[in-house]
């Protein structure tokens, strides 16, 4: 008997996923959880496994191509046996739109490597998604010493277009060679020009494409405000300098960003109006009793912003692991959906680009969004006298349905006072 497998719903609020690459053809055998096809979505790429064995009759879609979730995806030619187990079956063509394989994002999960703490007596105010699973190995950069290191959708985009990996230079992280990489290499080709095409069209689909929707959204919906504030943070950068010399530290990823991640997470105990959201359609305001951290992370892929679950419950140590995990886990392309979701506030660090600061825009139904530009040494006050400090700007931009300037300010100077004077973070390491 024929059975049809839909394109399942592969995350919270997704509605379509972009076939990458198929692993399968016309008449071949599959088994049962075999991976059939590379997918991506606007958040994460996924292998797609098989939900039966049997063998492939139709494939409904082409590489590239964008299918909508619960459109037809692959038909299969199955056993009786097979049949048999999918009670209520129609015995000419029946459909599989329920994951019975485990896709990324679903089955069991491994526990955390990051321990958690919870504040006594308080528990949070809705469900936590469960920790994500390990991520499938086959998705991880190709790191082969006989070749550049790309991602299997990659490999298969180049070899759609024609383009010879070997002759790509990679712009990724750490020569990874990324999707674009492959596009322009193709582009390039096709014009025969050595210093590229005049104009080059890429569709917008993907990563991209839910991030545009998502920040027109944001701007067209909530007022935006943004404050600025620079501060002496010489005894933050110096109090990370003695944390990278102790060999206790040793391999911890202790930047400006972990500190800057634990003074939101203590200031939004004294605001919180900064870690709400509006509903509009229930007329109410959500205040939240823990701390979902986004932490935008850019990508190859585009800009991500998964988040770190009760951040408020971690150390300063255990803030600088679960940012490393969560980064690297994105750059890799592994995050899973639950990882996007339920955010309350989040986290850009322009200063990794060399900005000193700007105006960023709320990730769509949070309160707010601290931008952390550059450390400068700098010419500053101190102590009576002009002398070079370590200074950096900080950027946050609020709903001002939500925030009042008052109160935005006044986290602010809240979280610059931390970074200003961190000592007292040494007992929470």
């Amino acid at each position: 008997m024929r059975k049809v497998f839909s394109l399942p719903d592969l995350g919270e609020g997704l509605t379509e996923s972009e076939v990458v690459g198929w692993r399968v053809s016309v008449g071949d055998n599959v088994e049962l959880n075999q991976i059939i096809a590379d997918v991506e979505t606007a958040k994460a790429a996924v292998e797609l496994p098989s939900p039966v064995a049997g063998v492939v009759a139709v494939l409904h879609a082409e590489a590239g191509q964008t299918v909508a979730v619960g459109a037809p995806l692959v038909t299969f030619e199955t056993t009786a046996d097979d049949s048999a187990a999918s009670s209520g079956d129609d015995p000419d063509t029946a459909r599989t739109d329920s994951p019975e394989a485990h896709l990324v994002g679903y089955g069991a999960r491994a526990e955390t490597a990051v321990p958690r703490r919870r504040t006594a007596g308080r528990a949070p105010a809705t469900p936590t998604p469960a920790p994500p699973a390990p991520a499938p190995p086959a998705l991880a950069p190709d790191a082969r010493p006989d070749g550049p290191r790309s991602t299997p959708p990659v490999r298969t985009l180049a070899a759609s277009l024609g383009v010879d990996l070997r002759t790509v230079t990679g712009t990724g992280d750490r020569g990874l060679i990324t999707r674009a990489d492959i596009e322009l290499a193709a582009s390039r080709a096709g014009s025969g020009r050595a210093s590229g095409a005049r104009e080059t069209r890429t569709a917008i689909r993907g990563v991209r494409k839910h991030t545009a929707e998502a920040m027109v959204a944001s701007a067209f919906t909530a007022p935006q405000v943004t404050v600025f504030l620079t501060v002496d943070v010489s005894a933050t950068t110096e109090l990370l300098a003695q944390l990278r010399a102790d060999p206790r530290f040793d391999g911890r990823r202790l930047t400006i960003l972990t500190v800057v991640a634990k003074a939101v997470c203590l200031a939004l105990a004294r605001h919180e109006t900064l870690n709400s959201r509006w509903d509009g359609a229930a007329q109410e305001i959500i205040t939240f009793g823990y701390v979902n951290l986004g932490i935008a992370t850019a990508t190859d892929r585009g800009l991500m912003v998964p988040n770190i679950k009760d951040a408020e419950t971690l150390s300063l140590l255990e803030l600088a692991d679960a940012i490393g995990a969560l980064v690297d886990t994105a750059r890799a392309g592994h995050t899973v959906p639950a990882d996007f979701a339920h955010g309350t506030i989040t986290l850009t660090n322009i200063g990794v680009f060399g900005v000193d600061a700007g105006t960023p825009i709320l990730n769509p139904g949070e309160a707010a969004i601290l931008g952390i530009g550059a450390v400068r040494h700098t010419p500053w006050g101190y102590r009576g006298e002009v002398v070079l400090r370590d200074v950096l700007t900080l950027s946050l931009s609020f709903d001002h349905r939500l925030v009042d300037g008052e109160q935005g300010a006044r986290f602010l100077t809240d979280v610059a006072a931390i970074l200003h004077n961190p000592l007292p973070l040494l007992t929470l390491l």
